[in-house]
């Protein structure tokens, strides 16, 4: 049985990560009403528990604070320093589509990964980040919606897809140095023109190297 205060607390959570029902309910792949209705109205009467999990790793919690079953074994928070990493995710967007202007970069959360997983992949979690991806031009590779965590190690510039800064814009684009002196930042979907700057037109925030999104 769900535990009479879980609600409560993930509305605090939320309250105090500055982040909306709809955006966690989305994070966890329901419609944006979904967990506004689980706190206000009751429905659904327990969070499941692939849901429950997420958002508990979502907070840094025990997924007790969010109503697990006493009778259910669950994965709990990690008990030895050193053998996870939390990397903020920042209160924005990088834009998938035309563009998005970013007001802040302030960390509304996190997402919790192995540090032996991040050493393999030779990341440096002090130059991770995760945004959210807003638009369709990265379809079907990216969608809107989805989780990116950003490498902002500085490395010479290849091809790939990469968060970028044109203007005051965000964009994650797939970027092409074919042609001297120039970079593409080419969208893969198909209805969306291939953008060409000079260098000196776009700075490279990072690589894009995970992706977290509904299926």
């Amino acid at each position: 049985m769900t535990r009479p205060d879980s609600r409560a607390r993930l509305l605090e959570l939320a309250t105090a990560s500055g982040v909306s029902l709809a955006r966690l309910s989305e994070l966890i792949g329901r419609n944006q009403t979904y967990l506004q209705q689980f706190i206000r109205k009751g429905s659904p009467r327990k969070l499941e528990e692939g849901d429950r999990r997420t958002l508990a790793r979502f907070f840094g919690i025990d997924e007790a604070e969010l109503g697990a079953p006493e009778d259910i074994s669950f994965a709990p928070m990690p008990a030895k320093r050193g053998e996870w990493v939390d990397v903020p995710r920042l209160a924005l967007g990088a834009s998938a589509g035309p563009g998005l202007l970013p007001t802040e970069e302030l960390p509304i959360g996190a997402f919790r990964f192995s540090a032996r997983w991040l050493r393999e992949q030779g990341l440096d979690p002090a130059m991770l980040s995760a945004i959210r991806v807003e638009g369709d031009s990265m379809e079907a590779t990216l969608r809107d919606g989805d989780e990116i965590l950003v490498d902002r190690t500085p490395r010479p510039l290849r091809d790939g897809i990469h968060v970028v800064r044109t203007g005051d814009a965000l964009l994650v684009k797939r970027l092409d140095l074919a042609s001297p002196g120039r970079i593409a930042l080419v969208s893969d979907n198909p209805a969306y023109r291939t953008i060409e700057l000079a260098p000196d037109e776009v700075q490279v925030i990072g690589r894009v190297v995970w992706k977290s999104g509904r299926l």
